[in-house]
């Protein structure tokens, strides 16, 4: 697809506009879902290869061919589907599944659209003998299992991760996620969003716990994909300290960006390799990858794609502190931030509750989620209490949004899986140990079978 030429960035000032520019009033807040799952097929409970008779490249061509997708097409080969309402199925390193849901209105029309994908998938899937499944961690695949995906950004992460950190090729191939983008009206409104959600992600961390398996058997933690982010890559992962100091803002994430090192450029097409150069240099046309270029709007889009954080602000808000999950609990997580995120009440009131936390405490409270998750303490306080203070104002923030389905009911009914995961006590995790140790006889195969979509 002809794309127009990106304007240069001629300074600094032009990056913090960029950020800027994501914010709109509160008439336009949007919401965007993404959601990542494990390919694999039945018989053999083994992932899927790119190429061959049941293969990621067949499920792409699939839904081109039957769904009317339109194939993204890198060195001569499909790598990701464009549909013309803005959403795309894109192939993680290790050949996740990823559906980047388009910018929808409420959470009826959010779970139209994954109901619809899976069906897509599905009908493409099933004829091949391939099923899919939502786990934070695979539970059973080695690291040489994994098939990587031809696309070259992934060859320089690859390379470079090996350098960074000792977990973060595991990140790239054998972890899911669901995530969700939101809306900010001005840089206050940002940065009172970015703070909650930041220092309340552990929460939702918890409440999606479901990794507790690593080749086959228990991994000691409850959420392994999350314990997997603390050994990736420091300089571009974690809880961001200076978003909780006084002068936070979009010049100050510009500046915590510009201090992210490179992992690449586009151009013509093609990735250069930049991994641990700077984009403070690449603003002053020294980036020894490309001399004396300068950066364009694109590159910069690329960039801010590069860190991962609990919480990561590009011309919006991205949640990324949840495991992936089963069918019924994708639109949960959306139904928990923007109960909170989109409802000033219910936003003031959860920043309350953390708003005192020193960022020790804040720091610990990452680290002990992953093992422990509701169990885990802050300020003399369980998660589980906090997770249903939180529901309690989330499906509050719900009710005033009022958006109704066909059939009158708000979007509160979303939050149900989550409310039974903070009355039990029980994480997804914690179920699935249970089943290991008792109704599965200590295999995790059983997972692909009861947890598959």
């Amino acid at each position: 697809m002809p794309h127009e030429p990106s304007p240069p960035i001629e300074n600094r000032q032009q990056l913090v506009e960029y950020l800027a520019a994501g914010s709109r009033p509160a008439d336009r807040w949007r919401l965007g879902t993404e959601h990542e799952k494990f390919a694999f097929t039945r018989d053999d409970l083994r992932p899927l290869p790119y190429e061959g008779e049941r293969s990621i490249r067949a499920v792409l061509e699939g839904l081109a061919e039957k769904h009317g997708w339109e194939p993204v097409i890198e060195e001569g080969l499909p790598i990701a589907l464009l549909e013309d309402t803005g959403a795309s199925i894109t192939l993680e390193p290790g050949g996740q599944v990823e559906l980047s849901g388009a910018l929808l209105d409420s959470l009826h029309d959010t779970c139209r659209e994954v109901n619809t994908h899976l069906c897509q998938v599905k009908d493409v899937a099933e004829p091949l003998g391939i099923a899919f499944l939502g786990m934070g961690f695979n539970p059973k695949w080695r690291r040489e299992d994994m098939q990587w995906m031809p696309k070259a950004r992934y060859r320089i992460m690859r390379d470079y991760m090996s350098r960074v950190g000792t977990l973060g090729q595991d990140m790239m191939t054998r972890t899911c996620t669901v995530q969700v983008n939101l809306d900010f009206s001005s840089e206050a409104d940002m940065v009172h969003k970015f703070r909650t959600a930041l220092a309340l992600q552990p929460v939702a961390t918890a409440l999606f716990a479901n990794s507790p398996f690593t080749e086959g058997e228990p991994n000691g933690y409850l959420s392994y994909r999350s314990r997997i982010w603390e050994d990736t890559d420091p300089d571009r992962t974690g809880m961001l300290p200076f978003v909780f100091e006084d002068g936070m803002g979009f010049e100050r994430y510009v500046d915590y960006m510009l201090d992210v090192p490179m992992y690449f450029v586009k151009r013509d097409g093609r990735y250069v390799d930049a991994s641990g150069q700077s984009f403070r240099a690449f603003l002053d046309g020294r980036l020894p990858a490309l001399p004396g270029e300068k950066p364009t709007v694109t590159d910069w889009e690329d960039h801010l794609t590069t860190a991962f954080p609990e919480v990561r602000l590009k011309r919006f808000l991205e949640m990324r502190g949840a495991d992936g999950g089963p069918w019924g609990q994708l639109c949960a997580l959306p139904a928990l931030w923007v109960g909170l995120l989109y409802h000033q009440p219910s936003l003031d009131a959860a920043w309350d509750i953390t708003r005192d936390w020193s960022m020790d405490e804040r720091l610990q409270l990452r680290h002990d989620v992953p093992r422990q998750g509701l169990k885990a303490q802050v300020r003399g306080r369980s998660v589980r209490d906090i997770a249903s203070e939180l529901l309690d104002l989330a499906s509050a923030g719900l009710s005033a949004r009022n958006r109704l389905d066909s059939g009158g009911a708000n979007e509160t009914g979303f939050l149900e899986p989550l409310q039974r995961t903070a009355d039990s006590g029980l994480t997804p995790a914690e179920i699935k140990l249970d089943r290991y140790a008792n109704a599965w006889n200590h295999s995790v195969d059983p997972v692909f079978t009861e947890f598959a979509y």
